[in-house]
């Protein structure tokens, strides 16, 4: 067998009914899935069971041993459907002269460059890619500088929807929907304990509640 110079990774489908392999681009990971090869010897040997299986099965269990299933699957004639393989879908990558990486044509290779992207970028892909980093770092920015709470209570603890009716809380004292106020807890700002609504000063520690209008 020829020695076979390509991609780092590879899955191999085959079974006893025939060969298939799907080769990975060393920087994408994309996949590329080879064409279907039937294998004839796993072919005889479904049809040997088969046959085996109308007399009775007085064949079957030398025909479904794991060695059977490995000589069908296995040797030369693996090898070969491999190398066709790889043959076939080997014009779908180059290799960079620089990293060694196979990487494939459609997504990884600079053609321009003669080199895969990961050594010779794109500038114009660069360029798209840094243009879109900043608008979206600048949109985060120009976001924190406007108020976003404008209108809403942020000091007075809220509930996520109306106790009374479920409708979602629109940020007052009073649910939207059916005019149910609600009812949220105050803290004392001194020690921090619950006091109960309208009251002037703290039961736990005395300090005065500041009262809202």
């Amino acid at each position: 067998m020829n020695v076979i110079e390509f991609v780092q990774n590879y899955d191999d489908l085959s079974t006893d009914e025939g060969f298939q392999f799907r080769f990975y681009c060393d920087h994408c990971r994309n996949g590329y899935l080879s064409g279907f090869q039937k294998n004839k010897l796993g072919m005889a040997g479904s049809l040997f069971r088969a046959a085996s299986d109308m007399l009775g099965g007085v064949f079957s269990p030398a025909s479904n041993t794991a060695y059977d299933i490995q000589r069908a699957v296995g040797g030369t004639a693996h090898d070969g459907a491999l190398q066709h393989a790889v043959e076939e879908i080997k014009p779908l990558f180059v290799q960079c002269s620089r990293c060694g990486a196979w990487v494939c044509r459609k997504v990884c290779w600079n053609s321009d460059k003669g080199l895969c992207k990961q050594c010779a970028p794109v500038l114009i892909e660069e360029l798209a890619s840094a243009q879109a980093q900043a608008a979206r770092m600048q949109v985060q920015e120009k976001t924190l500088a406007v108020d976003q709470t404008e209108g809403i209570d942020v000091k007075t603890p809220g509930s996520a929807v109306c106790a009374e009716c479920g409708a979602p809380a629109s940020g007052g004292k009073f649910c939207a929907q059916c005019g149910a106020p609600f009812h949220t807890e105050t803290h004392c700002p001194s020690c921090r304990a619950v006091v109960k609504a309208g009251a002037k000063f703290c039961a736990e520690c005395g300090a005065q509640i500041p009262q809202t209008p």
